[in-house]
């Protein structure tokens, strides 16, 4: 039976009341769809531990300079010559790539210093600024700046860096600089681009002093810029709001409860849930942090005598723009250290990678985890989690995970061993690239799918625009929305710099058959949305269309 629905549309001038026909009106559910899972590559040649997706569709993979030789060569037989290389000064080899998502094809790039669990952010221009490192890249600046050719590769800055940059975790800022904070035994943070003070100064953060247990447990600490311009940071189980521009904790949060750690090495994740600014003007943004999974204290320490433990099961939420902010403590399926968080288009988060046993470290993960789970913030607490279809392959330390625009979830690397190891070993190497295609992908919701017509795509704060998109059968409005997404950089189970915000709808009017024009307000603050490029999606009753790139300035 059809149904008559009807919903209001704005214009400038005059609200229209028009109806549409349709045979459903409900969100698609998922119920019956668990999502798929496609081999891209069996080999890209090298165990992709950061992975960053680029404004031109394109996605750059690094791993580390001192595993030996990698499986693809450097191109026009170049070799790379580091006299300080803790295992080859002549590697002619690769240790980065750049993967086009449009061709399936990729391209070895040439990274000089070691960029072992390094950190990174992509600058309002869409050149992505790489920190840190190990060994003679731990003070080194990288900077990719994407091309439309074959001619962009690394750049190197040796010695930009104050401090010594390993494990460390970085945030793009309202102002367009980026703040690097902490790594190992680095009880402080600095920015990028240094300022004017001479020399250039770091600055003390206590918090990470704090939270270093025997087993270190605050590495990777996490990030997350919220609306009011402060900082979140989490490190083991504590967590503050931190003004960085005076240097001073505004307030110190609830400890997560349990007590057990949750950063590096008992890697867990967190994301920030979206922001939606979809809301009427009198009603302020929430902000609110989620953070799931981990490893036991003490695990790392058994793991290196043989006793591999359970891993965490629960995951925290905390509204932390709430005046009096508490945890609330929910179950996963399965327990999960090394699982990687991405928000997706739908404004879900995929919960992928691991293991339910041991802890991060080499040869420490133990009984891998190959199914992702999605979870509904907005559901019921007990219908929140779905599991959805598992993967052939073992995703453990040194994976990696990258939201792409057409909505799939890129997943490469596992690497548990000091150097690459194929044979003889229970979690063999993985240098393969595969996808996982969320239900939303399903061809069956081709019906409802959006797809986008035309977009602006330099975007102003505040500033009125409008979005064209094409949809065979459009439900309601209130099932409608559009949404900003900041890619992330990925390296040890932190998306960092991700965010998504639900742009204000102003209004919908149909300009031609099953084509709609949708009128909205860019962002209000560069603290809800730094500047830089995002991907736009539109969503409709659940499912994306594929993302338009714009620029926010």
């Amino acid at each position: 039976m059809n149904i008559v629905v009807s919903f209001l549309i704005f214009t400038s001038h005059v609200i229209y009341i028009l109806p549409f026909i349709s045979s459903q009106v409900t969100h698609l559910p998922y119920s019956s769809n668990l999502g798929q899972w496609h081999l891209l590559h069996s080999s890209i040649g090298i165990s992709a531990m950061h992975m960053q997706l680029l404004r031109t569709n394109m996605v750059i993979m690094f791993d580390r300079t001192d595993y030996g030789r990698s499986n693809i060569s450097l191109p026009r037989r170049q070799c790379r010559h580091d006299p300080n290389d803790t295992l080859l000064k002549v590697d002619c080899t690769a240790h980065s790539i750049l993967y086009d998502i449009g061709t399936n094809t990729l391209r070895p790039l040439t990274v000089q210093t070691d960029t072992w669990c390094s950190s990174g952010a992509v600058f309002p221009d869409g050149t992505l600024v790489q920190t840190g490192g190990y060994n003679d890249g731990d003070h080194v600046v990288r900077t990719f700046t994407p091309c439309t050719g074959d001619n962009c590769d690394w750049l190197e800055f040796p010695n930009y860096l104050v401090q010594r940059r390993w494990y460390a975790s970085n945030q793009i800022l309202p102002d367009g600089r980026i703040i690097i904070v902490g790594g190992r035994r680095q009880f402080n943070y600095e920015f990028y681009p240094r300022s004017f003070q001479n020399p250039p100064r770091t600055f003390w953060l206590d918090i990470l002093r704090q939270t270093k247990d025997q087993d270190e447990n605050n590495l990777y600490p996490f990030l997350h810029l919220l609306p009011d311009g402060n900082l979140f940071i989490f490190a083991n189980t504590k967590s503050i709001l931190f003004n960085y521009n005076q240097n001073v904790v505004v307030r110190e949060f609830p400890e997560i409860p349990g007590g057990e750690p949750r950063n590096y090495p008992s890697t867990g994740s967190s994301v920030l849930l979206p922001l939606d600014e979809n809301k009427p003007a009198n009603v302020n943004i929430e902000a609110e942090i989620m953070v799931c999974g981990g490893a036991p204290r003490n695990s790392f320490v058994l793991a290196s005598r043989g006793e591999f433990i359970d891993a965490l099961g629960t995951c925290g939420r905390l509204k932390v723009s709430d005046q009096n902010p508490s945890w609330v403590m929910e179950e996963m399926p399965v327990p999960r250290v090394m699982a990687d968080m991405l928000l997706l288009p739908t404004g879900d988060v995929v919960i992928i990678n691991g293991a339910a046993l041991g802890t991060a470290g080499w040869e420490y993960g133990r009984d891998p985890v190959t199914k992702p789970v999605i979870y509904r913030p907005s559901e019921n607490p007990n219908r929140r989690f779905s599991v959805m279809a598992g993967s052939q392959r073992p995703r453990l330390y040194h994976s990696a995970a990258v939201l792409v625009p057409d909505g799939r979830v890129l997943v490469s690397g596992s690497n548990p061993h000091v150097y690459y190891n194929f044979t003889c070993v229970e979690y063999p190497t993985d240098l393969s690239l595969e996808a996982f295609s969320p239900p939303y992908t399903s061809v069956e919701y081709e019906p409802a799918r959006p797809r986008i017509v035309s977009v602006k795509e330099v975007l102003g704060y505040r500033q009125f625009f409008s979005v064209a998109f094409a949809v065979p059968e459009l439900l309601s409005v209130s099932v409608l929305s559009v949404r900003l997404v900041a890619p992330s950089f990925t390296t040890h189970s932190f998306a960092m710099n991700q965010r998504m915000i639900v742009m204000k709808l102003i209004g919908v009017t149909r300009v031609a058959p099953e084509t709609y024009e949708i009128s909205l307000v860019g962002p209000s603050t560069g603290e809800i949305a730094p500047p830089g490029y995002y991907l736009l999606f539109v969503v409709h009753a659940d499912i994306p269309s594929s993302a338009a790139w714009v620029k926010l300035q």
